[in-house]
């Protein structure tokens, strides 16, 4: 592993932990400011990365920054990442005016003449951008108004990121979660084959992005079947210890009732199933293996893993989908910010059970019903 400062001064108590870090577009912003943070510490290492879509990116450009520099390195590569992100979405975002003004010119003319007639709303509010977004998806694919495939990403990732470094560096251990559009399972891209067009194909939304095409197989998001994916963590590392970074919320008391909030928890809730679905097995298996249920020629085959979290209800709860796509620079380092003040939060009250013991109970804070009793209107 990429060893911290304090690692590589020849201090033998470093701790080691894996991260999962959730997709939500422009809201990895959030797990930015975690990564920075974590960053910071002296004696914390991180050993595998599981990721989906934005958390993707953020998991490569760390990991080229690890191998360049170390922790600075990383911190430096991550900040230059997201602010090129920023400045490529002040002309590509939908939820940017200027991106679609009179004065621009094709491959988004579709999008942009469909936009003309939101104009006069837009001062209403990034509702009205949401709304936008899913009629275009609706009406109009990325095929249709994108022609070119053109994708900022892509030439970002390119020009940042050395992947033969990556795949060739033993140490950094990353597994990026896709999603086969054809049979609908997902696909884990590891460390020693990892490309530029693997990450795209991570955080290929079906309605903004074109299918990605790897190997003879096409691609879409994988946030649709691990958003990250748990088990490669569980089985393809040494150290117990994983950490889940969320940017999409868990729980909402309030129902949603406009088009815009419905397609927004719809998203979220799309987005949320796999990993409930991954965190109830490893329940399952934990209850087996404290009490004893799993014969002894087969417990070696299962793992009692260390889980923890740092939830982003109390960031994200206020942000509707179109902010998904808001890559202004305040927006981001607001993301940034809070991102960081979690971490920070979250080290102070869990660093030392770090390698010891769990700081979330599953069934309490994932499986069982969570809301608080309210009246709707």
């Amino acid at each position: 592993m990429v060893k911290s400062k304090k690692s590589e001064s020849g201090k033998t108590d470093c701790k080691k932990i894996n991260m999962a870090l959730q997709g939500g577009g422009a809201h990895g912003a959030f797990t930015w400011g975690v990564l920075d943070e974590f960053l910071k510490q002296d004696g914390l290492d991180f050993e595998g990365i599981s990721a989906t879509s934005a958390g993707s990116m953020n998991a490569v450009v760390m990991a080229h920054g690890l191998i360049a520099g170390g922790n600075d390195a990383a911190r430096q590569a991550l900040e230059d990442f997201w602010h090129k992100v920023s400045e490529a979405g002040s002309v590509f975002s939908p939820v940017a005016p200027n991106a679609f003004s009179s004065s621009f010119v094709s491959p988004f003319s579709a999008m942009a003449d469909m936009f003309s007639a939101w104009q006069g709303e837009w001062n209403e509010g990034r509702n009205n951008a949401a709304h936008f977004i899913n009629l275009m998806s609706q009406n109009i694919s990325p095929y249709q108004f994108n022609p070119f495939n053109i994708n900022p990403l892509l030439d970002i990732l390119k020009d940042m990121v050395d992947f033969k470094k990556i795949r060739t560096n033993k140490d950094v251990q990353l597994f990026i979660t896709a999603t086969n559009v054809q049979t609908g399972d997902a696909r884990i891209f590891k460390t020693e084959e990892l490309t530029a067009d693997m990450v795209m194909a991570s955080a290929a939304l079906p309605n903004v992005f074109r299918a990605v095409k790897v190997d003879g197989d096409y691609f879409w998001d994988g946030g649709f079947v691990g958003n990250p994916s748990l088990w490669p963590l569980f089985y393809e590392v040494d150290s117990n210890d994983v950490l889940i970074v969320h940017v999409n919320p868990l729980v909402r008391n309030e129902i949603p009732k406009e088009a815009p909030e419905i397609e927004n928890r719809l998203n979220e809730v799309t987005f949320n199933a796999s990993l409930l679905k991954e965190l109830r097995a490893i329940s399952f298996v934990q209850k087996l293996l404290s009490h004893d249920m799993i014969k002894e020629e087969y417990k070696s085959k299962y793992r009692d893993v260390l889980i923890h979290a740092i939830r982003a209800e109390d960031a994200m709860s206020e942000l509707d989908l179109s902010s998904k796509f808001d890559t202004s620079w305040p927006f981001l380092k607001q993301l940034r910010d809070q991102g960081q003040q979690a971490a920070k939060d979250w080290l102070k009250n869990n660093y030392d059970a770090i390698g010891k013991k769990s700081t979330i109970d599953i069934t309490r804070d994932y499986l069982e019903p969570r809301t608080k009793s309210k009246e709707t209107k």
